[in-house]
């Protein structure tokens, strides 16, 4: 066998790797917002993607790392719109958007982020992940805080302890309204951005 094709078949054997473990993290996500976390299944994986159970153990060791790749893959969502956040300039608008991205984060992917929410104390990969996730939030809201004159620092009515708190209390309230209806997330996300505004001294 030439280099080349041995090449080309290596390439071949990664192209479907990432598309059987893409269609596993898949089918994770929809089993999770069809059944929730602890009626799933390693078969219930497999079978959704395809595949035989042993064919899974070669991508994923357990149901559990099954689920830390899905909300890594979340994650890294929010992250990329955590930071859009934190490099936009006007403050109004850079709350405006954040919050029409959380409404769409929320609506689509909802149960992954209620899961790792209620697996982040017992399973320190996604702790360790939505810690992540939690910090990185908590810099761009405060990043705006400051633009919008808020004094830096850690104080109580300093921008970076504002930020934390406003950042608990967005995630606190979109877990709760993701569980009921998307008018009820469109509700939340309106009463975030208000006390966002309010937080900010942007708001009459």
């Amino acid at each position: 066998m030439t280099g080349d094709h041995a090449a080309r078949r290596r390439r071949t054997a990664d192209r479907k790797g990432d598309l059987r473990e893409r269609a596993i993290l898949d089918t994770c996500e929809a089993l999770l917002a069809r059944q929730g976390y602890d009626a799933v299944t390693v078969g219930d994986l497999a079978q959704g993607a395809g595949i035989t159970r042993g064919a899974l153990y070669f991508y994923f060791g357990s149901k559990q790392e099954v689920v830390t790749a899905l909300v890594a893959r979340t994650v890294a969502h929010l992250w990329e719109r955590s930071r859009a956040t934190a490099e936009a300039e006007e403050p109004r608008q850079a709350i405006a958007v954040a919050m029409r991205r959380t409404i769409e984060l929320w609506s689509d992917h909802g149960p992954v982020m209620r899961t790792a929410i209620d697996l982040s104390l017992s399973v320190p990969e996604i702790g360790a992940l939505w810690s992540r996730t939690a910090d990185l939030f908590s810099a761009a809201i405060t990043a705006v805080l400051e633009r919008a004159g808020v004094q830096a620092g850690t104080g109580p009515e300093q921008a970076s302890a504002m930020g934390r708190a406003l950042c608990w209390m967005i995630e606190r309230t979109f877990y709760h309204a993701s569980q009921q209806s998307p008018q009820e997330l469109r509700r939340a996300s309106a009463t975030c951005e208000h006390i966002w505004l309010i937080s900010a001294g942007l708001k009459a």
